[in-house]
């Protein structure tokens, strides 16, 4: 049984039951890392069917505005906020002419709120000034918006347009990029750039959500659940932490 009381699935082939020669990360070739990432998709997609967003939303500024008050915060905590929130803004009109400490009482409880009403509010006037009050749909104009970098541009990009320009860096890809051996890096965009070399374009509209999903479900920042992982066998920090605690149970 697994931690929401349902039967566990049973590995599919090729997945975390195959034995894999255990090398170091910085050992793997381009080639092996692609080899490699595509069977943590596979196994991923089979564990997590219907990757996704956990934000919530109807349209591409209500997304655009969730995923801004997400950073730094909980996505729980975002979709106890947003309801109340878009009912007293439902338009990008409304959020231009919103009032800045006003805003900021509305959206306090997210954190950074100050400078999060400052973006939202500069950003909604850029949009009704400049995209006749749309959320343009490409990397390019996401990121001239006030507060909005490559990580909100993506998450955007992927669910409310569904076209994959790159690959969102947040908390939890930047740890199991690390943890897994995907990239060396501690920059997100320099992340991204690795990962966007190794990851089959096919599959970045859904990277960031199965990493995000395992990372709060598995790989946590503090106690990773290693033992009961699908990947264990496809990562090389899985393996360093079995041997640890194996160490330490026979102390």
């Amino acid at each position: 049984m697994d931690e929401t009381g349902k039967n566990q699935k049973s590995e599919p082939k090729g997945g975390a039951s195959e034995k894999l020669t255990k090398v170091k990360d910085s050992e793997l070739t381009r080639a092996e890392k692609e080899a490699r990432v595509k069977k943590i998709i596979k196994i991923l997609r089979w564990q997590y069917p219907s990757p996704q967003t956990a934000l919530r939303y109807r349209t591409p500024l209500e997304l655009l505005i969730a995923t801004i008050l997400a950073a730094q915060c909980t996505d729980e905590r975002v979709n106890k906020v947003t309801p109340d929130l878009f009912q007293k803004y439902p338009t990008v009109e409304a959020f231009a002419r919103a009032k800045q400490e006003e805003l900021e009482k509305d959206i306090r409880s997210t954190g950074f709120f100050r400078n999060k009403a400052r973006n939202i509010i500069s950003l909604s006037k850029k949009l009704v000034e400049e995209y006749d009050g749309q959320v343009p749909d490409s990397m390019e104009e996401l990121v001239k918006l006030p507060g909005v970098a490559r990580k909100t541009a993506n998450i955007v990009l992927a669910s409310a347009f569904k076209k994959a320009e790159g690959i969102a860096v947040d908390t939890h890809v930047r740890r199991l990029a690390g943890r897994l051996g995907l990239s060396q890096e501690t920059q997100p965009e320099k992340i991204e750039k690795d990962l966007m070399t190794i990851v089959p374009r096919a599959d970045w509209l859904d990277f960031n959500f199965l990493l995000v999903e395992h990372g709060r479900k598995f790989c946590q920042a503090k106690k990773p659940r290693c033992e009961e992982c699908v990947l264990r066998e496809l990562c090389p920090s899985a393996q360093k932490v079995s041997a640890a605690r194996l160490a330490g149970r026979k102390k």
